[in-house]
Formats: structure tokens, sequence, C-alpha cells
């Protein structure tokens, strides 16, 4: 999972360079196979199913402004001020890895990149929580509590996921909860946290594409998520940027 981790990672990376006002999400989405597949690596949404009623077509979700996850890339074009989730997910020798991050292009607005720089933090708050002994509660709190404190909405509908032999394992890992509540974590477990924060409510609605979700009031949504492993020192994040 670490190989998988360091290709996610260095294709976080490339995306993040070649962003920019004019790009198509599509041609990101080209970008990202070319390097996973370069890295000897497998995309791993291209393909998958679960969750919508044809697969998913493309190799990394690309969701814009009010989208908050599980957008189709395609001929969009990417204008200044808009802010940009992409999630991406590899495998390699049958284990996953999947991250998400959330990026400006060009100048964006204040308020939105107070909710990049919260989605990002509350991330980096709940992955705190993840140690051997503690509860899946104890993540879900610490991202509802960080993000609620500042005002923004916590998407319910859509979780964090174990990880490992298949893209989606139990346990589900809310970005809501109480401390001390749900399934133990245990050190060799492999998680996917993943805050997604709303600049309005936190209430969403699938389009009918069987894909994308969007903000139900229409405001901009930001979507962070790394995959770590519980060891006994804490968590080690697998999909780390360096």
């Amino acid at each position: 999972m670490r190989e998988a981790g360091r290709v996610v990672a260095q294709t976080k990376a490339k995306l993040m360079d070649a962003i920019r006002p004019g790009l198509t999400t599509a041609e990101l989405d080209r970008l990202a196979e070319k390097q996973i597949r370069d890295m000897g690596a497998t995309p791993s949404f291209k393909g998958y199913t679960a969750g919508g009623p044809t697969p998913f077509p493309a190799t990394i979700c690309v969701s814009i402004n009010e989208e908050i996850v599980h957008g189709i890339p395609g001929d969009r074009v990417l204008k200044e001020g808009d802010v940009v989730s992409i999630d991406i997910g590899a495998v390699v020798g049958g284990l996953h890895a999947d991250s998400a991050l959330t990026i400006g292009v060009g100048t964006i607005s204040a308020d939105a990149q107070r909710l990049l720089d919260a989605t990002r933090e509350s991330l980096e708050t709940g992955i705190s929580q993840a140690k051997a002994g503690g509860r899946i509660g104890d993540i879900s709190a610490a991202v509802q509590q960080y993000a609620e404190a500042r005002g923004y909405g916590v998407v319910r509908q859509y979780v964090g996921h174990g990880i490992g032999h298949a893209l989606h394992e139990e346990p589900q890992v809310p970005n809501y909860g109480t401390a001390g509540r749900g399934p133990a974590l245990r050190a060799g477990m492999t998680l996917a946290i993943e805050p997604m924060l709303n600049l309005g409510g936190w209430e969403a609605v699938q389009l009918d594409d069987g894909w994308t979700v969007v903000t139900a009031d229409g405001e901009l949504s930001a979507h962070f998520e790394d995959t770590i492993a519980i060891t006994s020192n804490g968590a080690e994040v697998l999909t780390a940027l360096r």
C-alpha cells in the first residue's frame, strides 16, 4: 500500500502543477492516467461500479465549485476562480490507495480559500485521532467539531472507509459522530479519511448522471482525503505529498 500511496501522491503533485484556466477536466484525467500507468499502477476508479448505475468512466473524479464528489471528467473548461476537487485512486500488487485534494484555479475568493484551508485542517485533525486503542468516532467527532466550529456544513451522506485489497472496505469513517463510539481502531488497520465541507448547509444531491454529487444549496464544497495506516506510534499517511 505504501507503493500505491506513492503513485497517488506523485499523481496529485502532477495535477497540482498542471491546473490552470483553459484546461479541460478530460485533459486532467488523461494526465492522471498516464502518470499512474507510467509508474506501473492501475487506476482504481476506472470501471468502478459501486455507487452508480454505470461503471465510472474515468481515472479520476473532478468536482468543481458546488460539486462535492464523483464529478465525471469531460469537456468542461477550468476558469479563473474555480475551486477543483480531484479524487485519485491507484492499485499496485492488488492493494489500493485513495486521496483527494481541492485546489483553486488562479486567484480564488477569500471565502473559498478559508473553506479549502479548513477542510485540509479538518483532515489533519481527524488523522491525529487515528490511534490504536481508540474508536472510529474519535476521528469523526474531531472532524465535525473542527468544521462546525468554523461555520461549515459537514457532508453526511458520503463518508471515509476502510481500504486495502478493495477500494472500499469496512469500517465506514463518517465525518460526524461521537468520540468513544464505533468500531475499535487497531494497529495494522488502513483507512481513507475524507472530510467534505460545504460553505453552506451539509445536504447533498446526486445528479442524473448517477455519479456527480452537488451541494443542495449551490454553495461551494471542498474535499481532502488521505489513506493512512494505524501503527503503534500513531497514523502513517501513505498518500502524503513528499
